[in-house]
């Protein structure tokens, strides 16, 4: 096992590897929706692409929930396949958020050995997912406030 300090410059080596694989800005907080994100995940058992929604107002998550689940044969059709629609995931410190993601698994951040399957896979999955978003952020965005 690695020390917390020998894990944290891993992690760091993974994320420069992977933005010197695939060059380029990402979507990520940039939605222009206020608690609307795609996010990359990895750890020593599998590697995730997530749309979270954070609202605290639980209305005006569901509305954006209810949103991408409308296009959701769309989504898995011509973009991502496997996706899990989770309309109340509980993160961590508690807090319900509603997510989509997309996960690989038997893979290892610890080992280098699967670094480029996992950049492959985070490019494949949020690429496709920024495509889905550019063409329908103008539907998912008209939300009643």
């Amino acid at each position: 096992m690695y020390s917390k300090e020998e894990n944290q410059k891993l992690k760091h080596e993974f994320w420069v590897d992977f933005a010197q694989k695939y060059p380029r800005k990402w979507l990520l907080y940039d939605t222009k929706i206020k608690d609307f994100s795609f996010k990359f995940y990895v750890e020593n058992t599998k590697a995730q692409v997530h749309i979270d929604i954070e609202m605290r107002n639980t209305e005006l998550r569901m509305q954006y929930f209810e949103k991408l689940e409308a296009l959701k044969n769309i989504l898995e059709e011509e973009f991502v396949k496997d996706l899990v629609f989770e309309k109340n995931h509980t993160l961590e410190n508690g807090k319900t958020i509603s997510r989509i993601w997309v996960e690989k698994l038997n893979i290892s951040v610890s080992n280098r050995k699967y670094w480029d399957e996992i950049f492959d896979f985070f490019y494949e999955k949020m690429n496709a997912l920024e495509l889905f978003y550019s063409e329908y952020d103008e539907f998912i965005k008209d939300i009643e406030k």
